[in-house]
């Protein structure tokens, strides 16, 4: 029917049953979105994958066999591939930024109110990032750990126009498509073309890597 659009189907990838209960019966609770399946380790998110067609992929971080960054790095590497959202008790700085440069598109942690679990899930597959306060404020306060990381960061950006890096700038601050197109005075589409182009270029996966670099590049 017009107007009508299907639930956003999500996939719970998490070793512990429990854990997969709890956000299945929260998610199923909430309006407009479906589990359509669940894994108990990342050894199993392809098949996962393949049979329910998610739009999001809710993942754990430490699992037996195949653990969530390595199965991130693996589902993001395909054609058309799932939102990732990070859901774990772990939040170390190498945790973090290992999920977020194998491609997640955000990171929560598993004492992150149910209701900011489901708005994430909304804003990720929308294309915006979410990371949990506590995370946002650690990447914030991280000191560049590797002596070449500044330089890599700016000549990689000095490879875009000046336009594409104010949308950079905005992107590291957190805003929406929206957002940026009301600051820098543009349409939407016209941000979304200068975002696909700033991916293509940089060599990308996503918005949150963009900021993770300009976080590296001290522009943020």
């Amino acid at each position: 029917m017009a107007g009508v659009t299907r639930p956003l189907r999500v996939l719970i990838v998490d070793d512990d049953a429990l854990v997969r209960a709890g956000l299945s019966m929260m998610l199923d609770g909430a309006g407009g979105i479906t589990v359509a399946g669940e894994a108990a380790d990342g050894d199993e998110v392809p098949a996962a994958a393949d049979a329910h067609a998610p739009d999001v992929v809710l993942m754990d971080l430490r699992m037996p066999r195949v653990d969530g960054v390595t199965a991130t790095r693996r589902l993001r590497a395909r054609a058309n591939p799932p939102e990732v959202i990070v859901l774990t008790t772990f939040d170390s700085d190498e945790d973090i930024l290992h999920a977020l440069r194998a491609g997640a598109g955000g990171f929560l942690l598993k004492d992150t109110p149910p209701a900011q679990i489901v708005q994430a899930v909304r804003q990720v597959a929308a294309g915006d990032p979410i990371l949990s306060p506590r995370v946002t404020r650690r990447l914030m306060d991280r000191a560049v750990t590797r002596a070449g990381a500044y330089q890599r960061a700016r000549a990689a950006l000095a490879g875009l126009s000046a336009r594409e890096n104010e949308v950079v700038l905005q992107i590291a601050r957190g805003r929406s498509n929206a957002e940026i197109a009301a600051e820098l005075f543009m349409s939407v589409a016209t941000v979304k073309a200068h975002v696909s182009s700033v991916l293509s270029k940089l060599g990308l996966d996503n918005r949150t890597q963009i900021a993770l670099l300009a976080h590296d590049a001290g522009l943020a």
